[in-house]
């Protein structure tokens, strides 16, 4: 075989080295090249779908709400209930809703990078509770504890993903572990 129909077939990387040798080892039906194991855990070319865990549908859609209640918040904060200039300041949440695609298509980079995210709006919402009068510091103290269930949510999804991954692409091991 020459080089390039290693590479096709997925069978080599571009060091010329076999997947096994790379600490992969192929996970799907055989020429496939889509779905890899890594430490333990598959890659898939689109991601997995959700896991039918409750706990984790249910912090997928509190991240979900408390991210809509952002929007929501700041749209009606600097709109309507106390604008501050000529409302600019709205467009603050045009980067709330870049996530919403990936996190309804339940996609993981978008929660970890979110629950990074949403300490910018932390901050601010600290800021204005400190610095703002009534109704403002009101709102912005309902900006941070939204924030704090949004992080929450998005760091539990992330963790309980990982663990039901985990589990999933462990072989099966007696439930009986022998005393020490």
């Amino acid at each position: 075989k020459d080089r390039s129909s290693l590479f096709r077939s997925g069978a080599a990387s571009k060091r010329g080295k076999p997947a096994r040798q790379r600490g992969m080892a192929r996970a799907g039906p055989p020429g496939t090249g889509i779905c890899f194991k890594l430490r333990g855990l598959p890659m898939h070319a689109t991601p997995p779908s959700p896991s039918s865990s409750p706990t984790v549908q249910l912090s997928r859609w509190v991240a979900v709400a408390s991210t809509l209640g952002l929007i929501l918040l700041g749209l009606l904060w600097e709109l309507w209930l106390a604008p501050t200039g000529s409302g600019t300041l709205a467009i603050k949440v045009l980067p709330l809703c870049i996530p919403l695609a990936g996190m309804l298509k339940n996609r993981m980079y978008t929660y970890r990078w979110v629950s990074l995210m949403v300490w910018l709006y932390f901050t601010e919402g600290v800021v204005r509770a400190w610095s703002d009068k009534a109704p403002g510091n009101w709102l912005a103290l309902l900006e941070v504890l939204l924030c704090i269930v949004l992080f929450v949510a998005c760091t539990a999804h992330i963790r309980l993903r990982l663990k039901h991954a985990k589990r999933a692409a462990a072989p099966d091991e007696p439930t009986a572990h022998p005393a020490p």
